[in-house]
């Protein structure tokens, strides 16, 4: 039986990508509330490849767990391009893996912050480097978190394309 779920994103593509070059994955999750870690680890073979996941739903837990840095969540906010940075390399340096992606924003169906629901940062921290994409997109709640995970699977497969 084929998981609809990860049927939907190339999250086989990504463990096989990984698996070739025996590099690993972590991730640090808000919105999506470790529904990447969730997916990655739907394809037979994840084990060699995804190291874990930090859920960080809650603001004080982007610090604590991922290491954000304070300054950044008062000053920019838990939504925001710095703070997606900061979990991306934070999953990838307490987890100690290859690459840490990290999601923060906004799901919906109300605003946060000033942000409207379907703003959407996604950071990708890796050995070159740490790069974030800003994504607005759209639909209800569930739509927008698996959109969220689609854009990091992509993400990451095209980062190990470079």
């Amino acid at each position: 039986m084929t998981d609809p779920l990860t049927a939907s994103v190339p999250a086989r593509d990504l463990v096989e990508a990984l698996a070739r070059r025996s590099q690993t994955v972590a991730t640090a999750e808000s919105l999506t509330a470790g529904l990447l870690a969730a997916t990655v680890a739907g394809v037979p073979g994840a084990s060699t490849v995804l190291r874990g996941g930090l859920i960080v739903y809650a603001t004080d837990l982007k610090g604590s767990l991922a290491g954000v840095e304070a300054a950044v969540l008062t000053t920019d906010g838990p939504v925001a391009s710095t703070t997606a940075a900061q979990l991306a390399a934070g999953a990838r340096e307490r987890c100690g893996a290859d690459w840490g992606i990290g999601l923060t924003g906004v799901a919906g169906p109300d605003p946060q912050d000033g942000h409207p629901p379907g703003t959407v940062f996604l950071g990708v921290s890796g050995p070159d480097g740490t790069e974030v994409t800003a994504l607005e997109l759209t639909g209800e709640r569930w739509e927008i978190r698996l959109g969220s995970v689609r854009a990091a699977v992509s993400g990451l497969l095209e980062r190990l394309a470079r």
